[in-house]
């Protein structure tokens, strides 16, 4: 308020003068925020002298209304400025202290952010890679847009194998490329035939795109099997070889996603038997799940093996006693095998009456599922620490 307020504020309403010089003093003699809100309660408050007189206008005669009002206002909006100034005033002492008082030392050391570690899928492929590796593997990679030649024609599969439907396999069109070729047209060569096995494998994926827009079909690879052929046909045997990768395949539940990953091993050789697949199974699931795990193998069906089993291991969750998860037959399937069929020999002109094969393969999240009691496959995959943070 200016000065002319003031003196007409002392003739006009003694008590409002008053109270503006008692609150004024007080506010500016306000040593910190918790004193200055303090005052403005005191002063300014639903409780305070002024809301009372403020309060009190309508009772005052007709002439004197206008008058209290106005200069009530006048002290109220000057109250609120002189807090407002000094609680600036304040912060800007505070930061001054704090500035010429504290002091920093930037030779410490600064905050350690905490470290991450391997998610658990890829501690399960180094896991299983480490196995074989230990038996003489060596470990294989290829792309993940694959050629329908090597994903499906040259492992065997037939023009009407049900892996080959749009409803179980992701496609790719190619510029208006078919999404299926007509019915007799020729298989495709191989874009890599004779490759050495140092070539570059980027120009090698490169041109298998640029083949593909012209000869077939490109795809998400639904299992890491092709990595198997594209092996053979840079390498002469004797092949002994692990494929880990991710692959693709239209599902999702709780055993399925989208997008999973794979290791397959293949062993090329002369005088290979099914004992030696046996074999190396076996020292595979002791030394993943432990020493005592019984194991079985059951007859089944895959078009690239002949013949071909299933492996089982004795229930981890029950300990072969049977449980809701082996469907109370106190076994689980973990991976499918077989020896190679002699017909995919052909595609990559090895010498069908010379040498045999084994080959498998496993999915890594199953793996890992069934290593340590996870319920559900998407856990993976929902970047919850809580669930991560445990392996």
């Amino acid at each position: 308020m200016d000065e002319t307020q003031l003196r007409d504020l002392e003739g006009v309403h003694p008590e409002l003068r008053a109270l503006w010089t008692e609150a004024a003093a007080a506010v500016a003699a306000a040593s910190d925020d918790a004193a200055l809100e303090d005052l403005r309660v005191r002063y300014l408050g639903r409780k305070s002298r002024l809301t009372e007189i403020l309060r009190s206008i309508p009772t005052l005669p007709q002439e004197e209304r206008p008058v209290v009002g106005r200069y009530g206002n006048f002290v109220r909006t000057g109250l609120e400025r002189l807090v407002e100034e000094r609680s600036e005033e304040l912060a800007a002492a505070a930061l001054q202290r704090s500035l010429s008082e504290e002091r920093v030392d930037v030779t410490l050391p600064g905050v350690p952010l905490p470290l991450g570690h391997q998610h658990l899928i890829t501690q399960t492929i180094r896991d299983v890679q480490d196995i074989f590796i230990g038996l003489g593997y060596r470990i294989a990679e290829g792309p993940e847009i694959e050629l329908d030649y090597y994903n499906f024609t040259a492992l065997n599969h037939p023009a009407d194998h049900p892996a080959r439907s749009l409803h179980d396999t992701f496609f790719i069109d190619m510029a208006g490329a078919p999404l299926r070729p007509a019915a007799g047209t020729p298989v495709p060569a191989s874009p890599v035939a004779g490759e050495p096995a140092d070539g570059d494998a980027a120009v090698s994926r490169a041109r298998d795109v640029t083949a593909l827009s012209q000869e077939g079909d490109v795809l998400l690879r639904t299992h890491t099997s092709p990595v198997q052929i594209r092996t053979m046909e840079r390498q002469e045997p004797p092949v002994y070889v692990i494929c880990t990768g991710r692959t693709y395949r239209r599902d999702s539940d709780a055993t399925h996603t989208p997008m999973f990953h794979q290791v397959e091993g293949l062993a090329v050789d002369e005088g290979i038997t099914m004992a030696d697949l046996k074999g190396t199974l076996h020292h595979f699931v002791r030394e993943f799940f432990g020493e005592d795990r019984p194991i079985r193998l059951r007859p089944h069906y895959f078009p690239f093996t002949e013949p071909s089993v299933e492996l089982d291991v004795n229930c981890l969750l029950c300990g072969g006693k049977g449980c809701r998860s082996c469907k109370y037959s106190g076994w689980l399937e973990i991976l499918g095998a077989g020896m190679v069929d002699p017909n995919l020999y052909g595609f990559v002109g090895y010498d069908a009456d010379r040498l045999q094969g084994f080959a498998f393969g496993m999915g890594v999240e199953r793996m890992a599922m069934l290593r340590h009691g996870i319920p559900d496959l998407r856990s993976f995959y929902d970047n919850d620490l809580r669930f991560l943070e445990q392996f």
